[in-house]
């Protein structure tokens, strides 16, 4: 099982601002490093209570590429938390790759140097070729939820899909779908080879705190089968 961390914020007067509106105002004021260093702290903190075999996903801006102390930062991070690196999954979406190729794969071959895992989020949606999937170091893709969520509109859009799970195979990665919202979608999927999703058939966002009561109940269910 994996947790992705969602940065959220409620304002004192304004309610909930959303994340598209604050995280772009943070690259805007140059602010993206430091708050992504705080919620990198805080979702590992929380990660060390879970059992070991959970992990953790974490967004990382575009702009953290031209990020010279970025990597000793995120060390210093898994050190001072006591997460293994393992269990940490880095996500930076295709618009990154929008940067030059070899500044890209240095970066992303620096964090992996630490024992995380990186996933190029939201693919199909922006600038991957073969070419720089081939050069760039890669453990995961994972799908769009807007091609997962029209799969069963039409045979073009499910046969989109099922190229990217063969892509991904074939470079052997691993393939998570995102968007998932109807047990005909995960059927789908499960037909076509898709072994991880993420969603809200599966969960919607919750607190930190609520993420061990989803664990307790996947525990106890787990049991059921068995002693079944």
């Amino acid at each position: 099982m994996k947790f992705e961390a969602l940065a959220r914020w409620h304002h004192g007067t304004r309610g909930d601002v959303a994340p598209t509106i604050f995280v772009a105002l943070a690259e805007e004021r140059g602010l993206i490093a430091q708050l992504t260093e705080t919620i990198l702290e805080q979702a590992c903190r929380d990660a060390c209570s879970w059992p070991s075999k959970v992990t953790l996903a974490v967004n990382l801006s575009a702009l953290l590429i031209d990020s010279a102390s970025f990597g000793l930062k995120l060390a210093n991070i898994l050190a001072e938390t006591g997460l293994p690196a393992s269990r940490l999954e880095l996500e930076i979406t295709e618009h990154a790759l929008r940067a030059d190729t070899e500044k890209v794969r240095a970066f992303l071959e620096n964090l992996r140097s630490l024992g995380v895992r990186i996933a190029l989020d939201d693919f199909g949606t922006g600038y991957s070729t073969l070419s720089r999937l081939r050069r760039l170091p890669f453990d995961e893709l994972k799908i769009d939820g807007s091609f997962v969520q029209s799969m069963g509109e039409s045979a073009d859009r499910m046969l989109f899909v099922r190229t990217i799970l063969e892509l991904g195979r074939g470079l052997g990665l691993t393939i998570t779908a995102e968007g998932i919202e109807e047990p005909e979608q995960r059927e789908l999927l499960i037909t076509e080879g898709c072994t991880q999703g993420q969603g809200f058939l599966f969960s919607e966002a919750v607190p930190a705190a609520a993420a061990q009561n989803l664990l307790t109940a996947q525990k106890r269910a787990a049991a059921r089968r068995t002693a079944s």
